[in-house]
């Protein structure tokens, strides 16, 4: 839809491999809620073609998606590859997962019939599942079986000394960070500030962003006398959050099964932190492993997410194994730069008709089958 910092990672490995054969196409302008949240359209890349209310460029980026080899589509006006599937040519559908409220039995019907109709018997359409839930979703609507793939979000990789960044934590500093909304609950954030007081830890909790909850979190910051430990730092842009991340030993990601993705994980694992987050969460399940380089939660249990955060705050040595192995999944597996590996190797395969879709096991392009 819109070209953003979360894209432009992967926009750019794609670019330098494939040099003047990649273009991004933008079909929406920036919201105003994300541009607050200190996201920035400036200075786009070169290779963005923006058609936001432009007729003219629309037919010239509807003829560029005709004539190319592979088209990768997000959320983005199915007029735009109408012709594409008619044709039966190379299409990824990059999607989150389709229920993120729990459907019904006549919602994921009228799904069914509407994904059959757009693209019945076409075997080169394909699935980059931009959330862990995808392929359920899916699978329970009869759609897609065995043309699935891992795939995910790939905001930018910083590397780091790992020890370095380790050793300069505040093993006692835990932070939140997204939009002041009820699915992304930074109440529970709050919640378990309330808890660790009572039970006497010493902490600090940054929540960082802004949204129509901010009032509401104000007022339990004081009625439960959390004024000392919970500090409001407003929005700010994404290097500064980073910064922030890299301060503190734990991350807090409490958004329930709403959260598609959640680019956070990325940054937040990249940035060495011990995370403890909701398994709803759609990165959760393809990025954490439970007890090896993250802490997962029950949705709603905040009896589980306490005990996770108080046992890392009971061993800061703990934190550093977590964040470290964190910081190597992302480093490893999880990034822009092997993603754009895979995703061109994997079209190659797909365009020579090759009929080996297993390339790859973990990570980025593995596929998903029961």
């Amino acid at each position: 839809n819109y070209f953003n910092h979360h894209q432009k990672p992967i926009c750019d490995e794609l670019y330098r491999i494939l040099d003047k054969d990649f273009i991004f196409i933008s079909t929406e302008y920036m919201s105003e809620e994300r541009v607050k949240l200190g996201y920035s359209q400036s200075e786009l890349p070169t290779y963005v073609l923006s058609i936001c209310d432009d007729s003219q460029k629309k037919y010239v980026a509807i003829d560029m998606i005709n004539a190319a080899d592979v088209v990768i589509i997000g959320s983005a006006p199915e007029e735009l590859v109408s012709q594409r599937v008619h044709d039966k040519k190379l299409i990824f559908r990059y999607t989150e997962r389709p229920f993120k409220k729990k459907a019904s039995v006549l919602r994921k019907m009228y799904h069914a019939i509407r994904f059959r109709i757009r693209d019945y018997g076409n075997k080169n359409v394909f699935i980059l599942c931009a959330s862990s839930y995808a392929y359920d979703d899916f699978y329970s609507i009869g759609l897609y079986q065995n043309r699935m793939f891992r795939w995910g979000y790939f905001p930018l990789e910083i590397e780091n000394d790992v020890d370095d960044l380790i050793s300069r934590k505040d093993p006692n500093l835990l932070v939140w960070c997204g939009r002041f909304i009820d699915w992304k609950h930074p109440d529970d954030a709050i919640m378990i500030a309330h808890r660790l007081k009572n039970k006497g830890y010493t902490f600090h909790l940054n929540m960082i962003g802004t949204g129509i909850m901010e009032d509401e979190l104000h007022q339990l910051v004081k009625k439960y006398g959390l004024t000392d430990y919970v500090h409001f730092l407003g929005a700010m842009p994404p290097e500064k959050v980073r910064k922030e991340m890299e301060k503190a030993g734990i991350y807090l990601f409490t958004s329930d099964r709403q959260e598609g993705w959640g680019a956070v994980l990325n940054e937040s694992m990249n940035s060495c932190c011990a995370v403890v987050a909701n398994q709803d969460i759609g990165s959760v399940p393809f990025l954490i492993n439970d007890g090896d380089n993250g802490y997962t939660y029950p949705s709603g249990n905040l009896d589980k997410l306490s005990e996770k955060v108080e046992l890392l705050l009971d061993s800061p040595k703990e934190q550093k194994r977590i964040g470290r192995h964190a910081y190597h999944t992302i480093h490893e597996t999880w990034n822009a730069s092997i993603a754009a590996e895979r995703i061109v190797h994997l079209s190659q395969n797909l365009l020579e008709e090759r009929n080996n879709l297993n390339l790859y096991t973990v990570g980025p392009c593995s596929i998903i089958s029961k």
